[in-house]
């Protein structure tokens, strides 16, 4: 593994050095033996891999090779589909917001904020009338307390506009945008719990488990979970294929569990307090709890819009960019903003010591890697039409400017 960029140059005495050395040792097996191997994140009628080959590959792509370091956008689906991503040294250092508003943008009169709006109200309507309040009450009250409670929809509306980038109609795709909803809600109502991070606010509201109390809010998270499946499975047009359906299936329970957001908790649990997580740590806990599920909802909307091979992998490429930019910039506005800027506390990653990009890399360095994952991102989409193509082109361009 190449030499972690920007890590500080400390001077040290030949025993501390070697006292770190061993307790860094120690604390990596200690972590190696909590991960859970990963699976692979696209699954596919025509071809399996088995469980030992697939381990060896998935620890070679994720660990020996690290998305920062060695500078990769990979696809498990097949290693021939990596492309480079490398940090060029003439990448500005910016701000992230700077960078990215000097970007050539497709339709630059394409009014993104009344497209999420539409889009949002046309998600928020199907959320409403998918789960009514039937019998047992309190169980469905508490899914659609947390379902319903707002948000920007950024999930669902990507699944859309994937849809629609590769020529399908919005109506293909719009159970599985409302089923990425579904399970984002349920990742926060468990995410909540004191067992894991113990909020008692979400969105200004009561937390579920607050609302509810834990028993129900458990198997509230549980609920949706399931019938995220069942809708797509269900309310899917019968103009999409059924191989189509079973695909986007597949790659939404992918996204969730042990080889998606479920991995990338169980490692963040397992950082906690640790003063060795490496930027290849780092990557791991980000692109499976907070890109995957994002990822899954651009594929999704690209298969259900009929998208070719090539097509939905450019996707996936394009969503698993705009996944870790999302956290780069999280991290860099939790250094520079304030609380009031925010809306949240600010500095409470720094004030827990808890592992960023910025403490990583370095505030600049962290600006460079945001400022290539636009660029590398929007590259995705090149293929495109690029009128179908401008909600996600702005998208991208649309997290990395956000002020909070």
């Amino acid at each position: 593994v190449p030499p972690v960029l920007y890590k500080p140059q400390t001077q040290s005495s030949p025993q501390s050095n070697k006292q770190r050395t061993e307790q860094s040792t120690n604390t990596k097996l200690k972590r190696e033996q909590s991960k859970p191997a990963m699976a692979s994140s696209s699954f596919s009628a025509t071809a399996t891999i088995s469980s030992s080959h697939h381990h060896h590959q998935s620890q070679s792509l994720l660990f020996n090779k690290p998305f920062i370091h060695n500078s990769f956008i990979f696809s498990k689906k097949s290693p021939s589909l990596r492309q480079p991503l490398k940090l060029r040294a003439s990448a500005s250092v910016a701000p992230v917001d700077q960078t990215a508003a000097a970007l050539p943008l497709p339709l630059p009169d394409f009014d993104f904020k009344d497209y999420m709006l539409t889009k949002a109200d046309r998600v928020n309507a199907a959320l409403d009338q998918s789960i009514p309040l039937a019998h047992p009450i309190k169980i469905h009250e508490a899914m659609r307390y947390s379902l319903l409670a707002g948000g920007k929809r950024v999930r669902p509306v990507l699944c859309l506009a994937a849809c629609e980038m590769v020529g399908g109609d919005e109506s293909l795709a719009l159970p599985m945008a409302c089923a990425t909803e579904m399970i984002h809600t349920m990742s926060l109502i468990h995410d909540d719990l004191p067992c894991m991070d113990n909020d008692d606010l979400r969105r200004g509201l009561p937390t579920n488990h607050k609302k509810y109390g834990e028993d129900t809010a458990i198997l509230a998270g549980d609920a949706l979970l399931s019938f995220s499946f069942e809708h797509v499975a269900v309310r899917t047009p019968k103009t999409v294929s059924p191989d189509r359906v079973v695909r986007a299936i597949a790659e939404l329970g992918s996204a969730v569990g042990s080889a998606g957001l479920v991995a990338g908790q169980i490692v963040d649990i397992a950082s906690e307090g640790d003063e060795d997580v490496t930027l290849e740590d780092l990557e791991y806990i980000h692109i499976h709890k907070t890109a995957r599920l994002l990822e899954a909802a651009v594929v999704c909307g690209a298969i259900l819009g009929g998208a070719d091979d090539e097509s939905v992998e450019r996707a996936r490429r394009y969503s698993r960019c705009v996944g870790l930019l999302f956290q780069v910039v999280d991290d860099i506005l939790d250094v520079t903003k304030s609380s009031e800027e925010l809306g949240k506390t600010a500095g409470k990653d720094l004030a827990s010591d808890k592992a960023t990009y910025p403490k990583l890399l370095g505030l600049e360095g962290a600006r460079r890697f945001a400022a290539e994952l636009v660029d590398r991102a929007n590259g995705e989409l090149a293929g495109f039409d690029p009128a179908k193509a401008a909600p996600l082109y702005h998208f991208a361009n649309y997290i990395a400017t956000r002020q909070n």
